[in-house]
């Protein structure tokens, strides 16, 4: 089963827009990404709608930042993505009429909604400012620069 990668994807490229000092176009965040600018543009679409980001049209148009990176938390970002499943597991069915498989499911629900809850508590204590200055230690390691469409390992 492929994993939904939209927050990771989402994340990369708001980091790589607060590095830029102009506006940056759905085209070259999906060059960078390696996607379709369609596809840019519907994700960041509901960032803009939380007021996370702007865009503009036309000539010098694009996407530019338009929030506090230290006020925002990955947990925010993954809501403003319409919360995408976080776990791939789950139970084979969801109303079971065999007591074993009740009992299966009874176990794992609890298992999957501690891990779910504390992954969500994780996500809002990790702020966009926060993997910005992690980001800028690695750069400064590796004595580096960044160029938005060229800094990517295939």
């Amino acid at each position: 089963m492929r994993r939904d990668s939209r927050l990771s994807g989402v994340l990369h490229v708001l980091l790589h827009m607060a590095e830029q000092p102009a506006p940056v176009t759905s085209e070259a965040l999906a060059r960078a990404m390696g996607t379709n600018p369609v596809v840019i543009r519907r994700i960041m679409a509901g960032l803009r709608d939380r007021g996370y980001v702007r865009s503009g049209k036309g000539h010098g148009g694009g996407w530019t930042i338009a929030c506090d990176l230290a006020t925002v938390t990955l947990r925010d970002v993954y809501e403003a993505l319409g919360r995408p499943e976080l776990l791939a597991m789950g139970n084979r069915t969801e109303a079971p009429g065999c007591l074993v498989e009740q009992a299966v499911n009874a176990a794992l629900g609890e298992a999957f909604d501690e891990a779910e809850a504390l992954l969500l508590r994780r996500f809002g204590e990790v702020s966009l400012a926060a993997l910005s200055a992690d980001f800028h230690t690695r750069l400064a390691e590796l004595g580096g620069s960044l160029a938005l469409e060229t800094n990517h390992a295939a």
